[in-house]
């Protein structure tokens, strides 16, 4: 064939492909092998939290069949596989001073074991929303700093001692926006508070817990084990709904008030000012002790995300910012395909534009650590329908493809993706497998 001097764009041949899930969202088994309750136990049998009324008792079972997810993980030739291990499996109760459940660690290991046979590298998370409940009930758990960060930290040693010699990839919370805003700002995830002062709080105790598990790690294993540790934020991209200055800026407090607030303070050392200036005295503060802690406390940048979104500047909720999200755009028109949750839309010019500000932005190598589709009606759907999947196939070619242009064209410094794959809160369907 004669060569025309075209060349393929593609990724390092090191970047890592894979699903990700949460313990609660697959394990199941919630009362055995030692395990003790979680916040979200409580929080998804109280009638009306979860929309068609299920919750993780069984979920997709993963706990007893784990040897058959790594089989399927092994039969789609994936590279890597990012799950979380369930802080109440470990430590049933949570506390420093509590017992150790050996039977849940060797869960664990059992599975770790297995994905290294199979040549499938583990990303591990921490935590994914689901605090033993014990903890919530002693203290107050994210509410209460000196307890909880302490409590994490002791965890979070616990795991780096029985994994970190397999694991090379530690993620210590996933979405510390939705723990805060969604579990107690206006109470639609676990544990239900409704407050405009908690929230705050919760974010702020939440990126000292993560950036002193941080320290712990590089103090005392790091040098051992040689992996990296980070932290995952979800953020939608953002684009002014016209090029008025008020949307223009309306964008900017949005994204700040999503991303910024976790990401400015790890990543730079300080909170953002459009934050501060909204917040004021409820927004806490870092001791100078505190920030040398947490300013650069990440390898890496773990981002989840899923969709854009249009900003205009009006509305009253501060947990976004004081603006309005949507996806019609002045002439009437769509951003993309509507997904089975109203604020997801397929829009994969967003997505890049987002991994090349985070690149610009942090300077730090990024993990899309979960994306994905859950198509509209797909539950009313007839099977034969349903696994032609053409909604989902769209999305993740319109995905990727904005990915690598970030990539190969922006110079975005992107090591991995995962699709997200899991049994939802919201009774929509994620999976690859029907």
């Amino acid at each position: 064939m004669a060569d025309h001097g075209k060349t393929t764009a593609k990724l390092p041949k090191e970047f890592v492909w894979g699903y990700a899930t949460a313990s609660y969202q697959i394990e199941g088994s919630s009362d055995q092998g030692g395990r003790g309750p979680s916040i979200w136990d409580t929080f998804s049998k109280i009638p009306g939290k979860i929309s068609d009324g299920s919750n993780g008792d069984v979920a997709t079972d993963s706990y007893r069949l784990w040897k058959e997810d790594v089989a399927l993980l092994k039969s789609y030739g994936v590279k890597a596989y990012r799950f979380s291990l369930s802080w109440s499996r470990i430590i049933p109760q949570g506390g420093k001073n509590d017992k150790i459940n050996q039977e849940g660690l060797d869960h664990y290991r059992s599975l770790l074991e297995e994905l290294i046979k199979e040549g499938i590298v583990p990303f591990v998370t921490l935590y994914h929303w689901d605090l033993p409940q014990e903890l919530h009930d002693r203290y107050g758990g994210w509410l209460n700093k000196e307890e909880i960060v302490e409590d994490f930290v002791n965890y979070a040693k616990i795991c780096f001692a029985a994994f970190g010699d397999i694991v090379k990839h530690w993620i210590t919370f996933n979405e510390p926006w939705c723990i805060s805003i969604l579990g107690y700002g206006n109470g639609i995830f676990a544990p239900g508070h409704v407050s405009n002062t908690e929230p705050w709080i919760v974010s702020h105790n939440v990126i000292l817990a993560h950036a002193y598990a941080v320290k712990a790690y590089r103090d005392g294993f790091k040098a051992i084990q040689h992996g990296v540790i980070g932290i995952t934020l979800d953020a939608h991209w953002l684009i002014p709904y016209d090029d008025s200055p008020e949307n223009v800026e309306a964008a900017k407090r949005g994204l700040d008030f999503k991303l910024g607030r976790y990401a400015d303070p790890i990543y730079e050392g300080h909170y953002p000012a459009r934050v501060k200036a909204i917040l004021k005295d409820r927004l806490p503060a870092f001791s100078p002790d505190e920030i040398a802690v947490v300013k650069d406390s990440s390898d890496f940048f773990g981002l989840n995300t899923y969709t854009t979104q249009l900003v205009q500047n009006k509305g009253d909720d501060e947990f976004n910012g004081l603006v309005t999200t949507g996806s019609t755009r002045p002439d009437g028109t769509q951003l993309g395909c509507q997904s089975d949750m109203p604020w997801l839309q397929t829009y994969g010019p967003g997505f890049r534009s987002l991994l090349s500000y985070l690149w610009e932005r942090y300077k730090k190598p990024i993990y899309v650590t979960e994306n994905g589709f859950p198509v509209k009606n797909e539950n009313d759907l007839p099977v034969e329908d349903a696994v032609r999947d053409v909604h989902r196939q769209g999305y993740y070619q319109d995905y990727t493809k904005a990915l690598l242009q970030a990539v190969t064209k922006d110079g975005a410094d992107v090591r991995g993706y995962f699709a997200w794959n899991n049994f939802e809160w919201y009774a929509v369907r994620h999976g690859f497998y029907f």
